[in-house]
């Protein structure tokens, strides 16, 4: 920690400030081999693809609200291995392998800001172990998926993900929309908490555009601007909203008329969780059902589904004895227990 300059008008409010490692020297103790960085590279152009509607496939999103424990990530990861090649032919399989949280107002906010889930912060650790997890579980030949909070983060882990969220809170932020203009692999925006799609559709406009925004250096740490070419494989992610479900084929109707409209040539994925459940995870399985009916009455513009799944179904409180925590079981966001969500998946394969 450094000195810290304070003065009656400046760093009023901030206790202290931690030196943080670069961005190069933590990917050089977490290598990524040019055998995982071509994994990457072709499991992000599969997931282009799909969303570009040359593979008529599905892209599935799927796995634990957050995570919190690495031993249990690899245990979720090697189970979605195991069915990712059974149904391969018609389903890609993405691991959520999410480490922020936006809080509505506070809360756990995630393994990099708190990986000890005490309130200690120690978040260089919790940046050493995000990109560990991410590196083990492409090494288990399963593409990561995770939602971009912090805009500094992508420096640390972006070159281990294949597909990144921005999330119902954050897909109106101009640093959100800069960010993803810059980012390598597609992202799918939220409509936000209230509904509003319009939102998720300016965001899209936004971010396949240009941008000239602040960040951090890669190599050296300090801070760099940043100019970007426009992200061409935005998309959007339907969530629901205040006002209910919209995942039902008279809102996706309405959506690709809206997104037509807008002059956007983009799918649609479909967030069966959240406001789309009801928050009830075990309504997920409906909304896959209504998923599969869509598509077999002919429509074209859902490309891709979320799930938010554990080895467990529901969730926990964080104890304060951390050797309570129940294994398998989500700290943040209700989830689905494996054993559905394997039916689930399996049966909408069948079905497609």
């Amino acid at each position: 920690m450094k000195n810290l300059e304070k003065t009656k008008v400046f760093n009023v409010n901030i206790d202290k400030v931690d030196e943080l490692a670069t961005p190069k020297s933590i990917g050089e103790e977490i290598p990524i081999t040019d055998e995982l960085s071509e994994f990457v590279y072709q499991s992000r152009e599969k997931v282009s693809n799909i969303i570009q509607g040359k593979d008529n496939r599905l892209v599935a999103i799927v796995g634990p609200c957050s995570i919190h424990d690495q031993e249990l990530a690899f245990h979720y990861a090697e189970k979605l291995a195991k069915i990712r090649k059974e149904v391969g032919d018609k389903i890609e399989l993405i691991m959520r392998v999410y480490f922020e949280k936006p809080r509505t107002s506070t809360g756990w906010k995630g393994m990099i800001n708190d990986p000890h889930l005490n309130g200690s912060f120690h978040m260089e650790e919790g940046l050493r172990t995000a990109r560990r997890i991410l590196k083990t579980i492409n090494m288990l030949g399963v593409p990561c998926a995770t939602e971009m909070l912090d805009p500094l983060v992508p420096q640390y882990i972006a070159d281990l993900v294949s597909w990144v969220a921005i999330g119902a809170r954050t897909t109106e932020s101009q640093t959100h929309r800069e960010m993803s203009s810059g980012l390598s692999m597609p992202v799918g925006f939220k409509n936000a908490t209230n509904g509003d799609v319009n939102v998720a559709i300016n965001a899209i406009k936004s971010s396949r555009a240009p941008h000239s925004f602040l960040g951090i250096h890669q190599d050296e740490g300090k801070v760099a601007i940043y100019h970007t070419k426009g992200n061409p494989n935005c998309h959007i992610v339907l969530r629901g909203g205040k006002g209910g479900p919209n995942y039902c084929a008279e809102n996706v109707s309405k959506y690709e008329e809206e997104l037509k409209s807008a002059k956007i040539d983009s799918k649609i994925i479909i967030d069966c969780n959240h406001e789309n459940s009801g928050k009830d995870p075990y309504k997920q399985p409906d909304v896959l059902k209504s998923i599969l009916d869509q598509k077999q009455n002919g429509n074209e513009s859902i490309c891709g589904f979320m799930i938010e799944s554990n080895i467990h179904g529901g969730n926990q409180s964080i104890p304060d004895d951390l050797t309570q925590l129940k294994y398998g079981v989500s700290i943040t966001d209700k989830c689905l227990d494996w054993e559905n969500t394997e039916k689930s998946i399996k049966d909408l394969a069948a079905g497609l």
